[in-house]
Order: C-alpha cells, then sequence, then structure tokens
C-alpha cells in the first residue's frame, strides 16, 4: 500500500479515499440507504414479507450466468484490459449486480428483488464488511518494527505464528496483522510473489480451521449448535498435516529463490531499528472483536426485527454497531504516525467491499439453487454427495463443500452442506462426524484455491500489489494452488474422509 508514497493516493490524505474519511462515506451511505429502504418498504408494503424466502426450485441454471460473469470479470479483465478494471471495477461488479436484479425484478416482482436483496445485505454482506474492517483497522494499527530479514527460514516461522493466531483472532485478523511485516522483511528480495501465496494457503485460510473464531463457515456451525471445540479435537490432525505440509514445501521452493538470487541488495529496513511493537494498544480492539463474535453466537435475547422479509436479530445489531464503533477507536488510540510507517490504506478495503457486494448479489439465486437440492437445477450436486444406501458421503462432501467454497462465500456454502447432511448438529458431531468434518475442512481449507474463496486472500493480494509487488493474475494463483493444494487434498482424501 505505497499509496501514502506513490500511486492512485498520491497527494491525498492517505487515512482517507478522495480526502474525506472512509467510514464517515460509509456511514453517509448507510444513512442515505436506510432512508430509501424505508421509502421502498412503504411503498412495497407486506408483498415483501416472505421474499427473503427465495425458492430454487422455481430457478433455472441460467440465473447463474451473473455470477460467472462477475467471476471471469475479476479473472480475466486484469489481464486483458487492467486500466479500465483497475479505474471501473466497482462499476463492473454493480453492472453484473444490476444483470441479475433487474430481470429477476421483472419476472418474480419488485417485492421479491427487494427481499433477495435486504437478505444479502442485512443477513451476510453487512456483517461481513463490518467485520472485516474492524479486523483490518485494528491490525492496521499495529506496526512490528525491527528488521526480520526475509530468509526462507524467517518466512516459515513468520507463516507458522500467523497459522497459529488464524485460529484465535481470525484468519482475516491474523492476515492483517502479519502481512505488512512479512512483506517488509522480504523488501530486499527480487522474487517475493510465491511468499505471498503461500502466506493466502497458510495463514488466511489452513490456520483458522480449529476454532469457530477462525473462519466464518466454522462461527455458522457454532451458531447451528457446534460445540466450540469440536473443530480442533476433530479435524487436528488434517489441520496439522496440511499446514504442516505447506510450510515444508514452501521452504523447499523458497531456499530455491533465495540461493537463485545469489548476493542480496543492500536492505532497505535500517537494521539499528529495535524490534517491538508500535500501537500494541490495538491489540484491545483486536480483542473487542473476537468477543463481540463470541457475544453474537452466545447472548440470545430473543428480540428480532423483520426487514424485507429478513430477520434481524438483536444481537447482530448490537454486534455491528459495536464493529463500527471499533473502528473508530482504533482510530482514535493509534499513536501518532504508526499507521503511516505501516503505509496504511483504505483502498485494498475499498476495493473488497465493492467487489463482494457483485459476488453477494450475483450469488443470491446460485445459493438458492443449491440449498433447493434434489428440486433445484443443481440436483446432481445432491445425489453426488449421497450414497446408493442413502449414507452421505465424507469424500464427496469434502470436495462439493471446498470446490464450491472457491468460488461462493464460504459461509453459506456450509451452510447449504450442513443443512444437506441433515442440519442435527448432535447428529453430525457424533454419528456423522466424518461428515461433517469433511464439510468443515473442506469449506476453510479450499477456500485458498481462488483468490475470491476467501475474503482475507483478496485483502493480501491488495496490500502486496499496493506495496509493488507483482501477484500471480488469477488463474495464474490457480496455478498455484492446483499444484501445491489439490496434492495434498487428495492424499487427505484418502487418509481422512473415505
Amino acid at each position: 500500500m505505497d499509496s501514502l508514497l506513490t500511486g492512485r493516493g498520491q497527494g491525498r490524505n492517505p487515512w482517507t479515499p478522495d480526502g474525506a474519511p472512509f467510514m464517515t462515506q460509509a456511514l453517509g451511505r448507510a444513512r442515505r440507504g436506510a432512508r430509501w429502504a424505508a421509502s421502498v418498504m412503504i411503498g412495497l408494503g407486506v408483498g415483501a414479507a416472505q421474499a427473503a424466502d427465495l425458492d430454487g426450485a422455481q430457478l433455472s441454471a441460467w440465473w447463474g450466468i451473473p455470477f460467472a460473469g462477475m467471476l471471469l470479470s475479476i479473472a480475466v479483465m486484469p489481464l486483458v484490459v487492467p486500466h479500465i478494471w483497475h479505474h471501473h471495477f466497482g462499476k463492473i461488479a454493480a453492472a453484473w449486480a444490476l444483470a441479475f436484479l433487474l430481470p429477476f425484478a421483472a419476472v418474480f416482482g419488485v417485492g421479491a428483488a427487494s427481499g433477495a436483496v435486504a437478505h444479502a445485505l442485512l443477513a451476510e454482506y453487512i456483517p461481513f464488511i463490518a467485520l472485516l474492517t474492524a479486523l483490518f483497522t485494528a491490525a492496521g494499527g499495529i506496526y512490528i518494527k525491527g528488521n526480520l530479514h526475509g530468509s526462507p527460514l524467517t518466512n516459515v516461522k513468520i507463516m507458522g505464528v500467523g497459522a497459529v493466531l488464524a485460529s484465535l483472532m481470525g484468519t482475516t485478523g491474523a492476515s492483517m496483522l502479519l502481512i505488512r511485516p512479512l512483506i517488509r522483511a522480504n523488501d530486499n528480495r527480487k522474487h517475493v510473489a510465491h511468499v505471498v501465496v503461500f502466506f493466502i494457503f497458510i495463514v488466511s485460510n489452513a490456520g483458522g480451521s480449529l476454532t469457530p473464531l477462525g473462519d466464518p463457515p466454522l462461527f455458522l456451525g457454532f451458531l447451528k449448535g457446534v460445540d466450540f471445540f469440536w473443530t480442533v479435537t476433530t479435524i487436528f490432525p488434517e489441520t496439522l498435516f496440511l499446514v504442516g505440509s505447506l510450510l515444508a514445501i514452501f521452504y523447499v521452493i523458497d531456499s530455491w529463490y533465495y540461493q537463485r538470487e545469489g548476493v542480496l541488495p543492500a536492505d532497505p529496513t535500517p537494521d539499528d531499528e529495535t524490534f517491538g511493537l508500535d500501537g500494541a494498544i490495538n491489540f484491545l480492539p483486536l480483542l473487542a472483536v473476537v468477543g463481540l463474535v463470541l457475544m453474537s453466537g452466545t447472548w440470545k435475547p430473543g428480540i428480532a426485527f423483520t426487514v424485507l422479509g429478513t430477520e434481524v436479530e438483536l444481537q447482530q445489531i448490537v454486534r455491528d454497531a459495536l464493529l463500527v464503533l471499533v473502528v473508530f477507536l482504533s482510530l482514535k488510540i493509534t499513536p501518532s504516525g504508526v499507521r503511516e510507517r505501516n503505509q496504511f490504506s483504505w483502498a485494498p478495503m475499498q476495493e473488497v467491499a465493492k467487489l463482494f457486494i457483485g459476488i453477494f448479489l450475483t450469488m443470491i439465486p446460485v445459493l438458492a439453487m443449491l440449498r433447493a437440492g434434489e428440486a433445484g437445477a443443481f440436483a446432481a450436486v445432491a445425489r453426488a454427495v449421497t450414497g446408493p444406501d442413502g449414507q452421505p458421503l465424507p469424500w464427496a462432501y469434502f470436495w462439493f463443500s471446498g470446490g464450491l467454497s472457491s468460488f461462493l462465500d464460504n459461509a453459506p456454502t456450509y451452510l447449504v452442506f450442513f443443512n444437506l447432511a441433515g442440519g442435527d448438529p448432535v447428529v453430525l458431531m457424533t454419528t456423522l462426524s466424518a461428515t461433517l468434518a469433511a464439510i468443515s475442512a473442506g469449506s476453510v481449507f479450499m477456500g485458498a484455491n481462488t483468490y475470491i474463496g476467501n475474503a482475507p486472500n483478496f485483502m493480501v493480494k491488495a496490500i502486496a500489489e499496493d506495496r509493488g509487488i507483482r501477484m500471480p493474475s488469477f488463474f495464474g494463483y490457480m496455478l498455484w494452488s492446483g499444484a501445491v493444494l489439490i496434492p495434498l487434498f487428495v492424499v487427505m482424501t484418502f487418509i481422512w474422509f473415505r
């Protein structure tokens, strides 16, 4: 994120995009959006009461075209028309969202379309973006001082620590905390892209598989009744195998690059800087985020409000409002100069917010068709995960939940397969433990297969590119994941998910 010094942020206040506070702008838009939503609700009346309950059995596979177009735009346009993409990706995401919403409103009515949008925003996107913004802001206010010197062993140690932290503070929190010092440690090396790719594999995905705090799919399982410690006691061997294998593979690859580079140029980071933390007070906002996530999963006041057919519970409203407060608190308590030294800017967060609103809206019909099971356009998926005896096939759940989590948001994908397997947490934790383990592992681990499989992936990529690192393209990244991750997943299938 060199926009503090060069690039698209040049000449602007580095704390804000376009010279105005990001969160203040967001709140202003939210207030305008609330007024618009209120007028829509008055106009639509009770017609939208059931709009959020979208019946996927009524939809054909053609409704998935806008989502496919959104994915192809992210994959192809940065390569084919990079100038247009980098200046207009938000408009392109909005165009694909409208390509779904306008025909949907014409066919099923404005009430159904409004209800679908309300559900995507209130139940999924707003909690998603509020949590990411809070973690991004708090972690961005912690500056790790000192020159760590990015040798292969040092890089392995950073990623190993990140893998542990990912299950304690979430993959997003661990990624945002460590990606900047990792990039700075390797700022005197010629070949750095592979370091960031493995960081995404390990810290942004695999490391978050042990607790509900680690990754959103597991948190949704926790809300559905899965014990807090079930994942760590059940899929710890799989996690240890995957993280250990990735660290070993990375060490071999990074050692080859390191030796090939020969004599390294002078390190830009001064050697006389004592190792330590500036802005360590931001660990308090990080702890607050963890506490708010746990609160929303354990505090059940039984109070809810219905907005265009979507039920919003009081604990969610309190959590998201306090997450916004955490953002402002972190900005307020961060010592002067810390964020500048961290080269902090809002650009990566803006990119994620704009692209993922397009993803969340265009995947509405895709998820609905998957939820419809045998009655939907993707009935073949429901049949593929069930054996001739009617019992679930763990290996199929692992690959289908993982494969879809590579391109769809892994949290609702987890819920689709959780319910497809019966949806009873007691049965899934005991009799069908192998199936729940397969769903959990697939949803978390295979989020690393693409840049959009998990939100931290895209954020880490954006930060690396803002720092001048030439990251692989969408398909280039998939070549890395295909060569490194897929063989490991095959091995895991034969060991644990047969």
